[in-house]
């Protein structure tokens, strides 16, 4: 397990900080268009969709759909949408917390509009990451951050764990893992505010933003292994040899971004 979360840090962390720091906002955006449209071919299958054909039109219907936010990108209510998606997944938890009971996310219908609601507003948070003046300083803390939570949480529940923090939906999760796993998000937060020259005051709020932060990265991992063990699968794709899928290496940021982006309207990054 170790020597494939290190295989898959050291093939896809310089290509995202590549993406990051190497291409400009519209190359960027392409980039992020194809790791969605991935992702929602994914979501289909955790969805139920077995066929092929009908995966790829979903996929292609997600396409559609960023294009027209590609176009009305400007106009967008980003704070309205990255709030929107924060509730929806205050209802994701509710929905992780009584696994396997519970309703309204077991038909495939519901499934395939939950990976909307999810898909969506990451791609959202990403692009107005980006386009910020400090994006890319941004996106790295976000990608640190989320990092850090599971990094820290796998060695910290490897050596520590002992009380399962979801046995019902990801039996190798512990809650000391999750502790491990915070404490390594408040260490990212300390450095980078020094390195920032961050005020107190910024500092504190940083701090919280990013525990916060680290903490709903855990749900969208829990989110996603909930419905492959609804769905009765290992992994999201074989997309990634050896590594799963697309949405195991994103699902953390797909519940983070949203919170992250919501969170950063309170911190003054200069």
């Amino acid at each position: 397990m170790l020597k494939q979360r290190l295989l898959t840090a050291i093939v896809l962390a310089p290509l995202a900080l590549f993406g990051v720091f190497g291409l400009p906002l519209s190359g960027f955006v392409y980039l992020l268009d194809f790791v969605i449209l991935l992702a929602a071919w994914e979501w289909a299958n955790l969805s139920g969709v077995k066929a092929q054909s009908q995966r790829l039109i979903y996929a292609a219907g997600v396409g559609v759909l960023v294009g027209i936010m590609h176009i009305y990108y400007p106009l967008m209510p980003v704070e309205a949408v990255m709030l929107f998606s924060v509730l929806g997944w205050i209802v994701a938890l509710f929905w992780v917390l009584k696994y396997p009971h519970g309703r309204g996310w077991r038909a495939s219908w519901q499934r395939l509009l939950i990976g909307l609601a999810v898909l969506l507003p990451c791609w959202l948070a990403f692009v107005e990451l980006k386009a910020a003046e400090e994006g890319e300083m941004q996106i790295l803390l976000l990608l640190l951050l989320v990092w850090g939570a599971d990094v820290g949480a796998y060695f910290s529940g490897k050596r520590f764990g002992s009380n399962k923090l979801a046995p019902d939906v990801s039996p190798g999760k512990t809650r000391e893992g999750l502790y491990g796993g915070l404490l390594t998000c408040l260490l990212v937060a300390i450095l980078f505010s020094f390195f920032a020259s961050f005020s107190v005051t910024q500092t504190l709020l940083l701090i919280g933003v990013s525990l916060i932060t680290g903490l709903v990265s855990v749900l969208g991992d829990l989110f996603e292994s909930m419905l492959k063990r609804y769905r009765g699968i290992k992994d999201s794709s074989q997309l990634l040899p050896g590594h799963g899928g697309v949405l195991d290496r994103i699902d953390s940021l797909t519940a983070a971004s949203p919170v992250f982006v919501l969170g950063l309207q309170y911190i003054v990054l200069t």
